[in-house]
């Protein structure tokens, strides 16, 4: 057993100092990495603002401010041109877009699923449990005797229609409906 934790003391030893290894090689990434993003700002800088020198006299400064002022001047009329592109785009798109909607429908249907519910279990779910509704539809539904009418015995009966036409055409015809109604 003895040597067994030896051994184990030496693997947790070299995993300690694996690890404190690792470490020290993560904190010297880290600060090769910082200075390197540092190097890159300042690159930045220098390639894309260009250092100030602030004039002594009076002229030299109002100079400064006319250019100035005038480079924010280009840069608004720039962001107005922007600005109305993107509202104009923004228009278009929603035009656009209720166009799309007014083609495919009003609104868009969503697929349905097939539920199986009985009649009592939807009334139960809709009404909830204190209502007790028994709904035998079978039991609602009347029977109906079919009677022969008079009108459907007529049609029966008339057989060829061309034979029935020819008989009411012309005066006679007429005159034998009004007979036959009264």
């Amino acid at each position: 057993m003895g040597d067994e934790e030896k051994r184990n003391r030496a693997i947790t030893a070299r995993r300690q100092h694996l690890k404190s290894v690792m470490l020290q090689i993560a904190a010297t990434e880290l600060e090769k990495e910082e200075s390197r993003r540092e190097s890159e700002k300042q690159n930045y800088l220098s390639e894309h603002c260009p250092p100030l020198h602030l004039p002594g006299s009076m002229s030299e400064v109002q100079e400064l401010c006319k250019q100035l002022h005038a480079k924010i001047d280009a840069a608004e009329e720039e962001k107005y041109d922007m600005e109305v592109r993107v509202q104009k785009s923004t228009k278009e798109l929603e035009d656009m877009n209720q166009k799309l909607f007014d083609l495919r429908g009003k609104f868009k249907r969503p697929p349905l699923r097939r539920v199986r519910m009985s009649a009592d279990a939807m009334l139960k779910a809709l009404l909830g449990s204190k209502h007790k509704v028994c709904m035998d539809l079978r039991a609602n539904l009347k029977q109906v005797k079919k009677e022969d009418t008079e009108k459907e015995r007529d049609l029966r009966d008339v057989g060829d229609w061309r034979k029935n036409i020819e008989e009411k055409s012309g005066m006679e015809g007429r005159k034998k409906m009004f007979e036959t109604e009264s």
